[in-house]
């Protein structure tokens, strides 16, 4: 998968993710929003699972696996949110700080690394 196809699947999903998990916080039940929810982490899942950091830098070896991680923690949301449990907020929350967590400091590591 090249990098663009990539950043599209990366932001759609990311778009049905945010869809699906403000429904049901404003108390909007519909049927298929947990669908919605798991298309969208599916697709963030496959983004970061297709993605290989190739360089020697450990620590960007390092956040790249917590963007994993935090991927597959809205996957694991997504299935408790089939449930009816609450416990889906408790995940998306996990991976949402996770995500915040690599997002600021990956570009960060990336402009120290091409100095």
């Amino acid at each position: 998968m090249n990098q663009k196809t990539r950043n599209i699947l990366f932001m759609v999903s990311s778009i049905a993710v945010i869809i699906g998990a403000a429904m049901p916080l404003f108390m909007i039940k519909l049927p298929w929003i947990p669908y919605v929810y798991a298309i969208g982490a599916a697709g963030m899942a496959v983004c970061r699972l297709t993605f290989r950091y190739k360089g020697k830098n450990f620590r960007l070896k390092r956040l790249y696996h917590i963007e994993t991680f935090s991927s597959l923690f809205l996957v694991a949301s997504s299935y408790f949110m089939f449930r009816g449990d609450s416990d889906w907020i408790m995940l998306l929350t996990v991976a949402a700080a996770l995500q915040l967590y690599t997002s600021i400091l990956i570009p960060r590591e990336v402009q120290k690394d091409q100095k």
